[in-house]
């Protein structure tokens, strides 16, 4: 099947979205939850698998597709938006979280390109999902979120998310940077992509980092994200109040509940 060709636009800076213009005929799929706006002529439809229309074996290849997802972590469904009107129409993607849209022309990558198993926002129908099982033993054991990653076959446009800042590096053969996994967005297939160890017990248990890196060697390109979720998640977390009411930071009269000593006080008790 040939990948329907979109035009696109990113627009914003800190909370992106990708604004892509169909022409009749054309569609695109989006995760499930990323639509932010359609056209009136768009017809969305929720379907089975990745929304390819020439998945092979009917019912068992949506089921393959659909359990392909499900391994990642993503949802059974996807959304395909096709334009039934005559005209050419517009949907928008938006961005989960603050960080950058990154469009990936997968022909000019060699027709497949590794990422994330989160980063996957939308892509011109006809591009596959898959999954991709890093094959050593030590990433499967210890890689967190790097052991399954998503697989992007094609050769159409697909858009990733980065958190954050990007930072694209490209590696020559035998190049290798070593990545906290959770930074690691997307890498093409030549990359050799490893866990190691830090080193040393006292940096492991102390210094914040975690116990492993992933190791990527070139050649090949890596795309690389300042603020993995997972990060931004456990600052959030760390910050809410743990039981209940709300924190009042920056308030000194925030320190003290309004039953405890500032409540007795303004309450009159003499206790």
């Amino acid at each position: 099947m040939a990948m329907d060709v979109v035009d696109y636009e990113i627009k914003g800076s800190e909370m992106q979205f990708v604004e892509i213009e169909l022409d009749p005929g054309e569609a695109a799929v989006g995760e499930a939850g990323s639509m932010m706006f359609m056209d009136a002529g768009i017809a969305m439809d929720t379907v089975f698998g990745d929304g390819r229309s020439n998945a092979g074996g009917g019912l068992f290849g949506k089921l393959l597709g659909a359990g392909k997802r499900l391994v990642t972590g993503e949802s059974l469904f996807t959304t395909v938006y096709t334009n039934n009107a005559s005209l050419k129409q517009r949907v928008a993607f938006a961005a989960p979280y603050p960080g950058k849209i990154l469009p990936m022309d997968l022909r000019q990558l060699g027709g497949t390109l590794i990422c994330q198993k989160d980063a996957f926002l939308c892509a011109a129908r006809g591009v596959a999902l898959g999954i991709h099982f890093q094959q050593k033993l030590g990433v499967g054991f210890f890689g967190g979120e790097g052991f399954i990653m998503q697989k992007l076959e094609g050769d159409g446009l697909a858009f990733v998310h980065a958190g954050g800042t990007l930072a694209k590096r490209e590696l020559q053969p035998g190049q290798t940077l070593l990545v906290d996994t959770g930074c690691l967005v997307a890498l093409t297939p030549n990359v050799n992509f490893e866990i190691q160890y830090v080193g040393k017990i006292k940096t492991a248990l102390f210094g914040g980092e975690g116990l492993f890196f992933a190791k990527v060697s070139g050649p090949g390109t890596v795309w690389l994200q300042s603020l993995p979720f997972s990060r931004l998640a456990s600052r959030v977390f760390a910050a809410a109040p743990q039981r209940g009411g709300s924190r009042e930071e920056g308030s000194v009269l925030g320190g003290f509940g309004a039953g405890g000593l500032l409540g007795g006080v303004l309450g009159g008790d003499d206790d």
